[in-house]
């Protein structure tokens, strides 16, 4: 069965960088079977109801500014596939969870960054899903464990966002990790080794910094979702984490 992954997308610029966690995503592809298609949630795609991209082909969403001119020429010219959206929806259906297609929008850079640094040919057919911020964390794990059964299949599951992604606290000079960064993270993974859904459903009464680490919670929701489609084995094993600009936090969870 595929595992799921969910992988910290950091800033736009991620994709033009040579360090150890760009190493990591650039090498997935030589470790992992090829997937038949990709479905991903991406942290920048905010809907109230569950939406599934249903595109024939994307475009590539330049949803950012200030960074190098390189980035605005990049594209991601990805196939969608209608027969997985239909699928999608009807798996959501299944598990009483709304659902709408979308056949218009592209790829933002949550998605498409991280999908050119894994995949680069862009030949894989990808289906790109909202996240919505206001259902309960116990909620955003369901809708992860409604595709569960895609990964039979040879789909790859990918939660984008990051659980650290403060960016009034970002220093941007910083070559550090601050401390209560770190101590989030750490509480973060404990939770997740040991999959204690309820500590982490109530991670922000129970997370120490976890406001400083999470003051609005579209890019932690991916984790979730991505965690969510482990129900079945429960197995979640850390394969990389560190930091950009101090707390910026770049980490992979790989569920199974």
């Amino acid at each position: 069965m595929m595992p799921s992954y969910f992988f910290a997308h950091g800033a736009p610029s991620i994709v033009l960088e040579d360090n150890a966690y760009t190493a990591l995503l650039k090498n997935f592809a030589a470790h992992t079977p090829k997937p038949k298609a990709i479905v991903l949630f991406s942290a920048h795609w905010e809907q109230s109801m569950q939406t599934v991209s249903a595109a024939g082909r994307y475009s590539t969403i330049y949803d950012f500014g200030g960074f190098q001119d390189e980035l605005y020429r990049m594209t991601y010219p990805a196939e969608g596939d209608r027969a997985l959206s239909d699928q999608i929806q009807s798996l959501f259906s299944k598990h009483g969870i709304q659902s709408v297609l979308d056949e218009e929008r592209g790829l933002d850079h949550g998605a498409w960054a991280v999908l050119k640094l894994l995949y680069p040919d862009a030949d894989i057919p990808v289906v790109a899903l909202s996240v919505n911020r206001y259902l309960t964390n116990e909620q955003q794990y369901q809708v992860g464990k409604a595709l569960s059964e895609l990964r039979k299949q040879d789909i790859l599951i990918i939660g984008s966002g990051g659980t650290v992604h403060n960016l009034r606290k970002l220093n941007w000079k910083s070559e550090g990790i601050d401390g209560w960064a770190e101590a989030f993270d750490n509480w973060i993974q404990a939770k997740l080794e040991a999959w204690d859904v309820d500590s982490l459903f109530n991670y922000r009464e129970l997370a120490p910094y976890a406001q400083e680490a999470v003051p609005t919670n579209e890019h932690f929701i991916p984790l979730l979702l991505a965690m969510g489609t482990g129900d079945a084995n429960r197995q979640a094993k850390l394969l990389h984490r560190s930091y950009q600009y101090g707390n910026l936090s770049l980490s992979c969870w790989q569920f199974n």
